[in-house]
């Protein structure tokens, strides 16, 4: 197998697992508003997350890298191409992270209803950008004989990428809700099994109308078996949600997610960024692909390092797998005492 092939592959784990992990930190984001009561659910929502989020983004961060350095042609012509949608999910990112980080350093609920309103958001609009920016690449841009793109920001905002869109958002608020009923005890969890249900037969609808869609432009057999698989995994982790088996469900969606990634990257092959222009040049991963030396050192140190990132993280879910609950949390040092 040419290295070219390998990398490609390797870059589409490390989507799988960004989406497939920082998916459901998304999802609980976005379900601030929805799930909490008060503030003290709010922080036990938080606090699901708080060990586990910045080390999902480690994903993000070393996928761009590897496409920087195995794609040299696909980064550049994809980040230029893509500049406002992926400006504005790095800039929803930060707010988040920063969100995170003041929330309970100051006092008053307005102070914790603006950082809230900020995670809110910087939640959302990853959800649904990296939809519709995936989406793009497989349906397509404008890229020119010189690979660079030839289109404008509107081109990337046509029906099918806005589906992309919706469905990575509604699978994330499922992942979410599934994640939720996992790590919390209570009324917290009870309210996330039940909207884990309503809100999975939506995705689950909305992600059939995108896959089908995606395997009749771009699929083939393999594709489609994936794709099957994934929409079993989360009809599976619905019928577990529903049956009260809450590791269970949560698994089924992980699956699913990572699965139909890992379709839409199958679909794809050997492109890695089509064009639509009769007389442009589609990015692949022979003509887009650093060199076979520059290959085979990144191949040596994934091979050391890769294995020690994935221990670590799974150390740091094992450490924190307990479930949190509003009886657990310390008195918030900035809540004024009763009476």
């Amino acid at each position: 197998m040419e290295l070219t092939t390998v990398w490609f592959a390797l870059i589409a784990v490390l989507w799988m697992g960004y989406f497939a992990l920082e998916g459901f930190d998304f999802g609980v984001g976005m379900l601030l508003p929805v799930l909490s009561e008060d503030d003290r659910e709010r922080r036990v929502m938080i606090n699901t997350i708080g060990p586990v989020w910045d080390g999902n983004e480690v994903w993000l961060l070393v996928a761009g890298g590897a496409t920087f350095a195995a794609f040299p042609e696909w980064y550049a012509t994809l980040f230029s191409g893509f500049y406002l949608p992926l400006l504005l999910i790095l800039l929803a990112l930060i707010v988040r992270a920063v969100a995170f980080e003041y929330r309970a350093k100051g006092k008053g609920e307005q102070w914790k209803r603006r950082w809230d309103a900020a995670i809110i958001l910087g939640s959302f609009l990853p959800s649904l950008l990296w939809g519709v920016a995936f989406a793009n690449i497989l349906r397509g841009v404008p890229i020119d004989a010189d690979k660079e793109y030839a289109g404008g920001f509107f081109n990337l905002l046509n029906a099918y990428a806005l589906l992309g869109g919706l469905t990575t958002l509604l699978l994330f608020l499922t992942h979410g809700a599934m994640y939720l009923a996992l790590k919390t005890d209570g009324d917290i969890r009870a309210r996330a099994r039940a909207l884990a249900v309503k809100v999975g037969i939506a995705a689950a609808l909305v992600a059939v109308v995108f896959l089908v869609w995606t395997q009749v432009r771009t699929g083939d057999v393999g594709s489609a078996v994936l794709f099957v698989l994934a929409a079993l995994c989360l009809v599976a982790g619905l019928a577990a949600i529903l049956r009260g088996r809450e590791g269970w469900a949560f698994a089924g969606t992980f699956v699913a997610i990572a699965v139909a990634v890992a379709g839409l990257f199958w679909a794809l092959f050997p492109d890695v960024m089509p064009t639509t222009l009769s007389d442009g040049v589609s990015l692949t991963t022979s003509n887009a692909s650093a060199t076979h030396y520059t290959l085979t050192i990144m191949t040596v140190v994934a091979v050391i390092f890769t294995p020690l990132v994935l221990c670590y993280q799974a150390w740091t879910y094992w450490v924190f797998r307990t479930r949190i609950a509003v009886h657990h949390l310390p008195p918030d040092p900035h809540e004024a005492p009763a009476g």
